[in-house]
């Protein structure tokens, strides 16, 4: 099947994904399929929800190694960091977000063995984006009430009239007040 990225105002980016009850072959390909699409994005995650599979899994690649989470949750966060974050379903903006700097994380592989990882800054922020994919919640909902109407003037700027949104050329970065 081919699969591309959901971007903005599609419905399946507001709904919850569904936790996986089986991890099989099918599950595996689905993987593989996604981290294809991540790479040649390119983005550094990828929750099933952004290609329109409503399940509760993610495949991530900072630079440390691919792998995959299946039904992740965080168990316990600390500190806090403002960095310039971005999305594959909202291309062409990145938004100063304050996340949570430290996380400890826990999920499933494919081997189907329950798994903790512990992330700081960048793969912290990426396990937070990507769980919120997972629970139907984007950027824009994570904003303030003046980035947020910013960040909407902007992106419907960049992607006034296209039928379906391009990565534009030169990404806007929204910045915290």
């Amino acid at each position: 099947m081919a699969y591309e990225i959901r971007t903005y105002g599609d419905p399946v980016l507001k709904s919850t994904a569904l936790e996986i009850q089986k991890i099989d072959d099918k599950l595996v390909r689905l993987t593989d399929e996604m981290f294809d699409i991540m790479y040649d994005a390119p983005g550094i995650g990828l929750a099933a929800p952004q290609i329109g599979v409503q399940k509760k899994l993610f495949v991530y690649d900072i630079g440390d190694g691919a792998d995959v989470l299946i039904n992740p949750e965080i168990v316990e966060s600390s500190g806090e960091w403002i960095y310039e974050e971005g999305c594959l379903s909202i291309p062409g903006l990145y938004v100063e977000m304050i996340r949570p700097k430290e996380v400890l994380m826990r999920g499933i592989n494919l081997a189907g063995e329950e798994v903790t990882v512990e992330a700081d800054e960048l793969l912290s922020r990426l396990f937070q984006h990507e769980l919120d994919h997972l629970n139907g919640v984007l950027m824009f909902d994570r904003m303030t009430t003046d980035q947020r109407a910013e960040a909407l003037a902007e992106y419907r700027r960049l992607h006034d009239g296209e039928a379906k949104a391009k990565r534009p050329d030169e990404p806007r970065v929204i910045k915290l007040k």
